[in-house]
This record gives structure tokens, sequence and C-alpha cells, in this order.
């Protein structure tokens, strides 16, 4: 897959099925946008997911977009949501960037796709201008889940409540991050529940504050966890959000590696203990909560 961040040198020279949004998310709703385009495939044309880049929190990040569409479509454009962008006509974005860049033949968007100077192209107007350009479109509806159209927002509301099971059904995938193993107080340790210490990437949304049922990639294998968000309150609050995983059968040292933390069942809010080992009394239950669960799933 070819990934892109710079448009201005870049040209497709075959035609293509091109999907565009904001895809800050990936899920259900975005993946059947995705998969549209690769129904196109087998015509001989290339598939491009076309992702504004807005520069703000985002629920996942470019590296994850990437892993996430490598090996589906033929080429990720991340494009910056630059001044340039933001003031092109809606007309001349169809001609200089669909047209003449990507030479689309077949474009694929959401009932809600707006583009353009003041968002004044949306799917009447792809519609209005499909003969003048020679491509075919497709509207693709929302998809909903329990009645209610699913979108970025509605994630964000779910992670934000500590909802991560209706978060993980609204994506179709775990909720996760990635991020490199950082030095902590070593406190898990000495109370014999070692933990990895990772600092979310810039801009990437948490789940709420709390303890999680997790699952740790570490050098290419997945562990069974249990996890916390948040600035550990009863030891040393951080001013920054921390991600701790204690992994069930890890035993090596993973300082400096990059892994990868998935979220899979909210258990309890952070909370701040009056003693250490108030705190190391609730860690085992924590544990616990986190055993039955993954036994519960295996079965």
């Amino acid at each position: 897959m070819q990934y892109v961040t710079d448009l201005a040198s870049f040209q497709v020279e075959e035609e293509s099925a091109v999907t565009l949004g904001k895809f800050d998310a990936l899920h259900l709703g975005h993946q059947k946008l995705v998969q549209k385009i690769c129904e196109y495939s087998d015509r001989q044309v290339k598939s491009i997911v076309f992702a504004f880049d807005m520069h703000r929190e985002a629920l996942l990040t470019g590296t994850e977009k990437r892993t996430f569409l490598e090996g589906r479509v033929d080429v990720l454009i991340v494009c910056p949501f630059t001044k340039e962008i933001r003031q092109m006509q809606a007309e001349q974005f169809i001609e200089k960037i669909l047209i003449e860049k990507l030479h689309a033949k077949y474009i694929v968007v959401g009932t809600d796709f707006h583009f353009g100077y003041q968002q004044k192209g949306d799917v009447h107007m792809l519609a209005e201008l499909a003969p003048k350009y020679g491509y075919h479109l497709d509207v693709i509806e929302k998809e909903k889940y329990k009645e209610r159209e699913i979108s970025s927002t509605y994630v964000r509301e779910a992670l934000s409540e500590g909802n991560i099971s209706l978060a993980n059904e609204l994506l179709g995938y775990q909720y996760q991050l990635e991020g490199m193993v950082c030095p902590g107080n070593r406190l898990g340790r000495k109370l014999g529940f070692p933990t990895m210490n990772v600092v979310p990437p810039e801009k990437k949304i948490m789940p709420m504050r709390g303890v999680y049922a997790c699952r740790v990639q570490v050098d290419g294998k997945w562990y069974d966890a249990i996890g916390n968000v948040g600035v550990k309150p009863t030891v040393e609050e951080h001013s920054i959000l921390l991600a701790e995983a204690y992994l069930y059968d890890y035993e090596g040292d993973a300082y400096g590696k990059n892994v990868v933390i998935q979220f899979c069942e909210f258990e309890r809010s952070e909370q701040k203990f009056d003693s250490i080992e108030a705190l190391k009394i609730q860690l085992k239950k924590d544990i616990a909560f986190g055993k039955r669960y993954f036994e519960k799933v295996s079965r």
C-alpha cells in the first residue's frame, strides 16, 4: 500500500476508485465505504482512501490508520487540511484533485459528505457533475447500531463514559493505543505486580480513566492483561495521562519496546486509595477480574 502525505507530488496514472472523508476512527460506517471501493478492484482500478487530516484529537493516529488499511487498499492519502484545501472551490476540488490527480472513475462517499470552500460541495453536487467528469458515484447509507447512526462522535461518547464494549461494537475492532514502554517508579514491581507504562501518542483520544481488561502485544505476541488509564493518584499524580498494564504471563524486560494495548472490558473508575496496602488489595481484585473476563471470552 502506498502511504501519501504530500499530495502535491503525487499522481495516479491508472483509473481509481476513491472514498473520501475524515476516517478518524475507521468504524463500521467507514469500513462500508472502504469495502465498496475494494469491490471495484476487479475492474483494474486502484483503490484509494482519501483522508482529510483535521489536526484534532483523534481516535486513530496516522500510524494506526496505515496499519489498519495495509493490505486492504492500494493507496492511503492523508491530506492535511491546509488553507489551500480549505479555500479550494468544490468543483475545482473535483476537477484538480479527483479527476486530474487521482483519475477517479468511481467515487464513494457517505450521505453527509461535504467538501470545498465553506463546505458547499456535497453528494448532490457530486451527482450533478458526474456526467461532466465521467465518474460513477456511490452514496452509501449510514451504518446503524440499535437505530442510532454510527459516527466518530458516538464512539467518543462511549469512550468518555468508559463504555469500551459499546465503543468496540461501533468500531468493529478493539480500541487500542501504541507506544513505547517507559520507566516508572517501579512500585508495581515492589508490590509483586510489575507493570508497563506507556505514554499515549499526542492527540490520541483515551478511554475514561479507570481499570480495564486488556490485551497487550509485545514482540509480536499477545498477552492477557489488566490495565489502567490515569494519573496514579495514590502514589504520585502525574500531569499527563498514562496507560499502565500488568501482563499475566510475561516475564521479560519491555523497557524501550513498542507495545500495543487493546482495551476489552471496563471494570472500575480510577480512584485514590488511603494507603499502598489498600491499593495492593484492590490490585489483586483487578487482576482476578481480568482473569475471569478472559476465561469467559475464551469459552
